[in-house]
């Protein structure tokens, strides 16, 4: 505790004890420290607390009105040090977070959604957009980054890798032919994701026996959102090669067809993000250790 505080508690312990013995015994401190506290706060008053005999101690009137006001602040000190003991152990408060569009609208707002149910008491603001934010600056105590990692002042917690496949509506396919491999979408009108980071926008890499083809495909169309890829691959418009997760419904439904399955698209690493420090709010706590069981 602080030393001006700690003198404080001492002078409130004097008043109610009734002597400096009295109150170092319940301090478990000796008499003297006890008079050394009461004398440090009388010469930074520049006045006299207590008018002390050898028999008896009496409250000055400046000693009364500031042992209420001591009273009182040492409460606040004490409902303070609560409170903060609280939320570093009981998940409480808003949660501000960071993911890119279609892992945040397609995976990760159903986990917040049973996160929220598990700890009634915390909120999340999640911030749902493509582009790269800066965690501190933006105000934010996580983020879901895709790709590859720049940032070493930032705790990343590795998971599962974003997987990627390639796809095209049936009726696309009926007219244009199925490609049976990477080099065939050279003949194809493949869409492009102009927020893909290059050259992915525009060159394709799938894997099979530990062969790596790399394709320079074409297309008239680019887009940058996520959603109007997907759009734009169930109008029949052309090929896309696009995260597993906003398709696979698509796909389900029959409404896209999968190419090239028995190679493997790339996948890109993902991780979450914190700042490093040792005293992470239980909420953030909570929240990582979900993620890291949910994710990993």
């Amino acid at each position: 505790m602080d030393l001006t505080l700690s003198s404080m508690q001492t002078f409130v312990r004097v008043v109610e004890q009734g002597s400096f013995a009295a109150a170092a015994r319940t301090l478990e401190v000796s008499p003297q420290m006890v008079a050394k506290h009461i004398a440090m706060l009388e010469r930074r008053l520049g006045a006299r607390l207590l008018n002390r005999t050898t028999r008896k101690q009496k409250l000055t009137e400046l000693g009364f009105a500031y042992y209420e006001r001591c009273q009182i602040i040492l409460a606040e000190v004490a409902a303070a040090d609560a409170l903060a003991q609280e939320i570093s152990t009981l998940p409480q408060g808003k949660l501000r977070i960071s993911a890119p569009v279609t892992f945040g609208s397609r995976r990760l707002v159903p986990f917040i959604s049973r996160f929220l149910a598990d700890y009634p008491q915390v909120e999340v603001d999640l911030v749902l957009i493509d582009r790269l934010v800066d965690l501190v600056e933006e105000g934010f105590e996580a983020v879901f980054r895709i790709g590859p990692l720049a940032d070493s002042r930032r705790v990343a917690r590795p998971l599962k890798p974003y997987r990627l496949i390639a796809c095209a509506a049936p009726a696309y396919l009926a007219r244009n032919g199925v490609p049976d491999t990477p080099d065939e979408l050279l003949n194809h009108e493949c869409i492009g994701y102009t927020y893909g980071l290059p050259p992915f926008n525009r060159q394709w890499q799938f894997t099979r026996e530990e062969k790596i083809h790399v394709v320079e495909v074409t297309g008239r169309l680019q887009v940058s959102d996520s959603a109007a890829l997907l759009t734009a691959a169930l109008c029949g418009h052309g090929i896309v090669l696009a995260p597993e997760i906003l398709l696979s419904e698509a796909i389900g439904a029959g409404q896209l067809t999968q190419i090239l399955s028995n190679f493997e698209a790339p996948s890109r690493p993902m991780h979450l993000l914190f700042n490093a420090d040792r005293h992470k709010t239980a909420k953030l706590r909570a929240f990582i250790d979900a993620v890291v069981a949910e994710f990993e």
